[in-house]
């Protein structure tokens, strides 16, 4: 899919006001103490998302979109639970329903969670180039 589709100022990816931009996750879910335990895939020519290796704003704008795509992913896999409940004994439906948003959902909510962290380390690190800017070059001051 085109990389507007995983736009991170879209509103489906926006957060949310219960969100209080990730804090929710941190504080109610624990996230910060689970998340690095689940596994990661990178496919071949994949983007790594174990540690960030440069901090510059594009490979964090790229950083951004790609939680944009992984949650995106995520949660559309989660309607294959519907199917599944759909098409099968009700107990089977169930089970298999369940194991399909155990696979995804934890995913999905480490995607939103570090997506809020990038978008407040490009927001300081925008904010730095500029002060740094500045300092090389100072606006000239009229009489």
């Amino acid at each position: 899919m085109p990389p507007a589709t995983f736009d991170a100022t879209k509103p489906r990816y926006a957060a949310r006001a219960w969100e209080h931009n990730g804090r929710w996750y941190r504080d109610k879910l624990k996230i910060q103490m689970w998340k690095d335990k689940v596994p990661q895939h990178i496919g071949k020519d994949g983007f790594s998302k174990a540690h960030l290796t440069d901090v510059s704003i594009e490979y964090l704008d790229e950083f951004i979109m790609e939680t944009c795509r992984g949650e995106w992913m995520h949660l559309t896999n989660c309607i294959c639970a519907v199917v599944v409940l759909l098409l099968n004994p009700l107990g089977v439906g169930l089970l298999f329903a369940f194991l399909i948003l155990l696979g995804n959902v934890p995913f999905a909510v480490i995607q939103r969670y570090n997506r809020f962290r990038l978008q407040v380390l490009r927001k300081k690190r925008v904010r730095d180039l500029r002060a740094a800017a500045m300092e090389t070059d100072p606006a000239p001051v009229s009489a």
